[in-house]
C-alpha cells in the first residue's frame, strides 16, 4: 500500500489513543479513571438543545453559506463585541466544524511551503501536527526559566526571515497557565512590527481562576482590524460544554476570511446548520452556564491541588485557567517503573486504571496532564491511586473497584 510522505509523518492523537483504551477497557468492566479528556461534565445548555431542536423539526436541513449563518455570524458579532471589546462585520467571521478545524483552516490560509510557525511549550498537541499537515515547520519555544509562561526574549530570539506565525494559547492548555498582560501586549506589539501573524487560541479564554483575566490581544492594538496580524479562534466546545458539536469560528481580516472560505468550501463544504443553530442557542442564552462550570472547575482545581500537594516528590504548579494541571513527575523518571512519561502513562493505565496524558506530547517531557473536568470523587480517587502505584510511602494496600490489589513492585 503507498501512502504518503506527509500522512506518514502525522502522530496520532494521544488523547483519543487513550480515550479509546480507557473505553475498551471500561467495557470489560474495569473501574477506570478517565483524567486524559478535555471535556466538561455537564448536560448541553437547554438553549442550544431547543435552539438546534427546532431547526430538526421544521425540517428545512439544507446547505448553508460556507462562511456560516447569517444569524450564527450575529452570534459572533455580538459575543465579540461583549467579551472583546471588540466591533467586526460578518465579513470578518468564518464559522467551522469546531476550532479544530478553524485553526486547520487559519494555517492552511497562511502557510506557504517551509514557512515557520512558532509554537510556544507547553503546547496543545495537535499545533505542531497540524503545520506540518501545511508543509510549515514548526519551532517550539521552551520557557528557559523552566516555567509554564513564555518569555518574550526567547521568542524573539527564535523568530526567523521564515516566521508566518506565533500561535499563543492563553488559559493555556496543557499547564493553565494564564499568560501575563504585559506579555500579550508585548507579542502584539511585536508581531504588528514584524508583520508576524498572531494566531490566538481563545477557546479556554472565560475559563479563569481567582479574579484572574484572560487579556484579549485586541484590548492592545491601535492598528484597524483590515490591517492587523491578530487572528482570533474560538468555539462553544469548551466554555459550554459542547464538545461534541464541533462548532468553532475564526475573526480575521476580511481578505482571509475570504481565502478560508474558499478552502472549507472545497473541503466540508459548510457546517451543519443543526449544529450552528445550536452554537446559536449558546451564545444568545443565559450565560450562568459558564459561570457555573468555571466555578465548578475551579473547585476541582483547588481540591487536586492539594491532593497532588501531598504527594512525595511530586513538584506540581497551580493552574491559573482551563480544567487542565500538569504535574512533574520527574523524581519518578527515568526508573524501574518507567523511563519516561510515555511509559509512565501507560504504567498507570496498566497498574492504578487511571488515564494520564504525557507530558512529551506537549512539550514537556516529565510530565502528565491530568484534567479535573470530573467529580471530586473521581479526582480524589484518582490522585490516591497515582501515589499508591508510584509513592512508596503510600499504603501498600488499595481497593480498585471491587479488588483488593497489593503493590509488591517496590
Amino acid at each position: 500500500m503507498s501512502i504518503s510522505q506527509l500522512a506518514r509523518n502525522i502522530a496520532e492523537s494521544p488523547t483519543f489513543a487513550l480515550n479509546e483504551e480507557a473505553r475498551l477497557l471500561r467495557e470489560r468492566g474495569e473501574a477506570v479513571i478517565n483524567l486524559g479528556i478535555g471535556e466538561p461534565k455537564n448536560k448541553t445548555p437547554i438553549t442550544a438543545i431547543l435552539s438546534s431542536a427546532a431547526k430538526l423539526t421544521g425540517g428545512d436541513v439544507k446547505y448553508t453559506p460556507p462562511d456560516g449563518t447569517p444569524s450564527m455570524k450575529k452570534a459572533i458579532i455580538r459575543y465579540t463585541e461583549e467579551n472583546y471589546d471588540k466591533l467586526v462585520a460578518p465579513e470578518n467571521i468564518i464559522v467551522s466544524y469546531g476550532a479544530k478545524q478553524s485553526l486547520y483552516n487559519v494555517l492552511f490560509t497562511l502557510l506557504n511551503p517551509q514557512d515557520e510557525v512558532i509554537i510556544l511549550a507547553p503546547y496543545w498537541v495537535s499545533y505542531p501536527e497540524m503545520v506540518k499537515m501545511c508543509y510549515g515547520i514548526p519551532v517550539i519555544v521552551t520557557p528557559e526559566d523552566g516555567t509554564f509562561h513564555p518569555r518574550f526574549e526567547d521568542i524573539e530570539r527564535a523568530v526567523s526571515g521564515y516566521t508566518k506565525a506565533i500561535i499563543v494559547n492563553s488559559p493555556n492548555n496543557p499547564s493553565g497557565e494564564v499568560f501575563s498582560e504585559e506579555f500579550i501586549a508585548q507579542i502584539v506589539d511585536f508581531c504588528e512590527r514584524k508583520k508576524i501573524y498572531l494566531i490566538m487560541d481563545d477557546i479556554y479564554h472565560k475559563l479563569v481562576f481567582d479574579g484572574r483575566r484572560a487579556a484579549p490581544a485586541y484590548s492592545y492594538t491601535h492598528v484597524p482590524l483590515e490591517d492587523s496580524m491578530i487572528i482570533v479562534v474560538n468555539g462553544v466546545s469548551k466554555l459550554y460544554g459542547m464538545t461534541g458539536f464541533r462548532v468553532g469560528w475564526v475573526v480575521a481580516p476580511r481578505k482571509l476570511v475570504e481565502v478560508m472560505t474558499n478552502v472549507q468550501a472545497q473541503t466540508t463544504s459548510c457546517t451543519s446548520v443543526v449544529l450552528q443553530a445550536a452554537a446559536e442557542g449558546a451564545l444568545n442564552g443565559m450565560q450562568n452556564i459558564v459561570e457555573n462550570l468555571r466555578l465548578t472547575f475551579q473547585n476541582n482545581r483547588d481540591v487536586i491541588y492539594q491532593e497532588l500537594k501531598s504527594f512525595s516528590g511530586l513538584r506540581v504548579n497551580k493552574p491559573a485557567g482551563t480544567f487542565y494541571i500538569l504535574p512533574d513527575f520527574r523524581a519518578y523518571l527515568p526508573s524501574s517503573l518507567a523511563k519516561d512519561s510515555v511509559e509512565l502513562s501507560r504504567y498507570l493505565l496498566r497498574k492504578a486504571l487511571v488515564v494520564t496524558v504525557p507530558g512529551k506530547e506537549f512539550g514537556m517531557e516529565g510530565h502528565l496532564r491530568l484534567s479535573f473536568a470530573g467529580t471530586i470523587k473521581e479526582l480524589t480517587t484518582a490522585v490516591e491511586r497515582i501515589k499508591w502505584a508510584l509513592d512508596p510511602n503510600s499504603p501498600n494496600e488499595i481497593y480498585i473497584g471491587d479488588r483488593k490489589l497489593i503493590r509488591d513492585w517496590m
